[in-house]
């Protein structure tokens, strides 16, 4: 007994050892494994990255633009959100308080999107599909929703600010302005949910950490990673067709009233009639103008089922198919930056009260630098 006890405790180091050396030698392979799948997933990132980009020449240009686009949009909305902060005669007014709020959700659009494109065009890879895609996805449409509602709402606030003068505090009062506001929040992120959720019929681990096909996620790239939820691509269609609908719809109505009203009580006074004219085009232009991404994503949701879901999803052997879904993702993402560069100046800096109180901001910012 004493023998085996005395070999046993001989041959323990040995064992040891060798247990030690098999158990790195499993990790070494493990190491490898998940180094080479990594490997695979940036390869197959890239590829479908070169299939829509595929000069470095355009994704330079794109680089500058989405860098450009954001800092001004940045910029412009804190410096008009400060100024309206910071001046007690504006910050009362209502349709100041509509702007705030659609400053803030430009910001968080911005904020979520312009530097992951950025990141995906640096790295020259397609955005993985993750936590992040999801939580950016949610934010976006989120965002895409209060701002077509805010705008809505702020036409409303101009039409009963015109037509409606007499009756214009007693109806819309403060208590109503803060349910207006915390509306467009709920309603849109209520929206949100739902799709989102209904996205996540088609989910997947397997799908964790590849790559989508596109450098955002957007409705169409996510559901083609997904399978194309059926239920989820239906109610995002259909219900982002009716809220487009319902703020062309709201938009057109009061600022035709409005000039309607403007023209009546003025009718001898054709260069009034003209101002009255213009005013009405220029912020029915601007309308078409923020629109924009909504009808480009509408055109993509046509293409999409025109030429059929397979259709649309090339595999890496031929990445040509891709040409004209790519060029539209890229077009999308473009037109989104617009609309956070624009909003400030539409309905900010182009009012005259607004004007008037940038220059004390900046008298402001330097008595307190």
């Amino acid at each position: 007994m004493k023998a085996l006890q005395m070999r046993f405790t001989r041959a323990l180091p040995g064992i040891m050892l060798w247990a030690a050396a098999c158990a790195c030698t499993t990790s070494n392979q493990n190491a490898s494994n998940i180094t080479l799948d990594t490997l695979q997933l940036l390869d197959q990132g890239r590829c479908l990255f070169r299939s829509m980009l595929p000069s470095d020449t355009a994704v330079q240009v794109l680089v500058c633009v989405f860098v450009v686009m954001t800092i001004i949009s940045l910029l412009i909305n804190g410096c008009t959100l400060c100024c309206l902060g910071s001046s007690e005669d504006l910050s009362w007014e209502r349709r100041f308080a509509l702007l705030k709020n659609l400053i803030v959700s430009d910001v968080l659009l911005i904020v979520t999107q312009g530097p992951t494109v950025i990141y995906c065009l640096l790295q020259k890879t397609t955005l993985p599909y993750g936590a992040w895609c999801v939580i950016q996805f949610f934010i976006n449409t989120v965002c895409v929703f209060c701002t077509l509602f805010t705008i809505t709402c702020m036409a409303l606030e101009r039409y009963l600010y015109v037509c409606q003068a007499m009756d214009y505090l007693s109806i819309l009062t403060t208590r109503c302005l803060y349910l207006m506001v915390g509306f467009t929040w709920l309603i849109s992120v209520c929206l949100t949910t739902i799709i989102t959720a209904l996205l996540s019929l088609g989910h997947n681990n397997s799908l964790l950490g590849k790559p989508i096909t596109g450098l955002l996620c957007e409705p169409d790239t996510l559901e083609s990673h997904l399978g194309f939820p059926r239920a989820a691509a239906v109610f995002r269609k259909v219900v982002g067709l009716m809220v487009a609908l319902l703020c062309i719809f709201s938009y057109s109505f009061s600022y035709l009233r409005m000039y309607q009203v403007a023209r009546n009580a003025v009718q001898p006074f054709q260069r009034v009639n003209k101002r009255a004219r213009n005013t009405v085009m220029f912020y029915c232009s601007m309308l078409l103008l923020q629109l924009l991404p909504i009808f480009l994503k509408i055109a993509s949701d046509a293409l999409w089922e025109l030429e059929g879901n397979m259709a649309m999803i090339r595999s890496l052997d031929n990445p040509g198919g891709w040409t004209l879904a790519g060029t539209l993702h890229i077009l999308l993402l473009v037109t989104l930056q617009a609309p956070p560069c624009i909003n400030p100046l539409i309905y900010g800096l182009r009012n005259k009260e607004v004007r008037e109180a940038l220059p004390m901001l900046l008298r402001w910012w330097r008595l307190n630098r």
